[in-house]
């Protein structure tokens, strides 16, 4: 199978993880594999790390002379590579690729929506989607819904596909949870909570310091120690800590920074906590942290519902609910064990050998 892998996303965001890691999934089970990136981004960096075969082209250009150039770009591409199936994992160069599909008729698209946002319903949408496309992946079960709805499309053209995770990266490592614990001073009088994430405001630590502060301060929860698993991006370490101070929390939370030792940090929490506000819609974070066997708490966004019972998922925004939840979690180990049990059945639905058979018999089915 030769595809090519529409990658073009300038931060290496769960969109670009997704597409580039199926990208080395197919390509270690010895299938062509091309990956087209901007230029210059991180996303076009972690594949060349990776060892991926990388184009990089600036399908984003804002210019519509350089939109136009591109389609005959594109086109020798596709000559040159010959796919059996092109995916794009975002919008930009979709209508490019429908109108290359339509006229050479060589190579199967799909298109994989990864996106927060659903698409409009609109002629030029519907024309891509249903007619240009020959399959659509939703990454959760709520664009999947969209795309059926809204869209009209028959059931078998859209495809439900969450992804996976690196199992045997992502596992519990006891010397890892001793000596990072130790690292951050946490001892078995300790409970750990604890985010993994870019700074963001998206992805909940404000909500989730606030939550944890009122256990401690508000519940007199003084064992209560919260790490935060991240670095900073669109939001700075200098304003995480300003929640933290605010919050007067400085004693109870920690920071990592970047880390290589990811499994190990997320294996030395007790309770995992997805405090997202909107987006995952794909969550890479949640299924690392279930795959180190590590109970996880959510919000009700994206593809969490997909991953989580309802009992331990909280509306997004909401830190009364949210504090709520903690404190249940934090009061009933027996609790904390029924969620991990539920979902390390999850997760063994979704590794990566998971992700790349449900891709592979999509494509299979529209080249047979």
């Amino acid at each position: 199978m030769r595809t090519i892998q529409v990658a073009n996303v300038r931060w290496f965001n769960a969109t670009a993880w997704y597409a580039l890691y199926l990208a080395r999934l197919l390509r270690e089970a010895g299938h062509e594999t091309l990956c087209l990136t901007l230029p210059g981004t991180e996303a076009e960096a972690r594949a060349r790390d990776w060892g991926l075969p990388v184009r990089s082209l600036d399908l984003n250009h804002k210019d519509p002379l350089a939109q136009i150039a591109l389609y005959p770009a594109l086109g020798r591409l596709v000559r040159e590579f010959r796919p059996d199936v092109v995916n794009c994992h975002r919008g930009e160069a979709f209508l490019h690729f429908g109108l290359l599909r339509r006229r050479l008729g060589s190579f199967a698209l799909v298109r994989t929506r990864g996106d927060q946002r659903p698409p409009k319903a609109n002629l030029v949408n519907r024309w891509l989607h249903a007619r240009a496309a020959d399959a659509v992946v939703a990454t959760n079960s709520r664009m999947q819904r969209h795309f059926l709805e809204k869209f009209d499309l028959p059931a078998d053209r859209v495809r439900l596909i969450l992804g996976g995770v690196d199992t045997a990266r992502f596992a519990f490592d006891p010397a890892g949870r001793e000596r990072v614990r130790a690292q951050f001073g946490y001892g078995p009088e300790h409970l750990v909570l604890g985010l993994l994430g870019r700074f963001d405001a998206v992805k909940g630590q404000r909500e989730l310091i606030r939550a944890c502060a009122r256990l401690v301060h508000g519940e007199g929860l003084r064992h209560l120690r919260l790490l935060l698993i991240g670095f900073p991006t669109a939001t700075s370490q200098a304003e995480v800590e300003g929640w933290i101070a605010g919050a007067d929390m400085g004693r109870y939370v920690a920071i990592t920074g970047e880390r290589p030792d990811v499994a190990a940090c997320v294996s030395a929490l007790d309770l995992g906590v997805a405090a997202s506000l909107w987006s995952e819609t794909i969550a890479r974070a949640a299924l690392e942290i279930m795959a180190c066997g590590v109970p996880l708490l959510g919000t009700d966004v994206g593809v969490m519902p997909d991953l989580l019972s309802a009992e331990a998922l909280v509306p997004a925004g909401n830190g009364e609910a949210l504090a709520g939840l903690l404190a249940r979690a934090v009061s009933d180990p027996g609790w904390r064990q029924e969620r991990a049990a539920e979902q390390a059945a999850v997760v063994g639905r979704l590794s990566g050998e998971d992700f790349l058979a449900a891709t592979l018999d999509l494509y299979r089915r529209l080249r047979p």
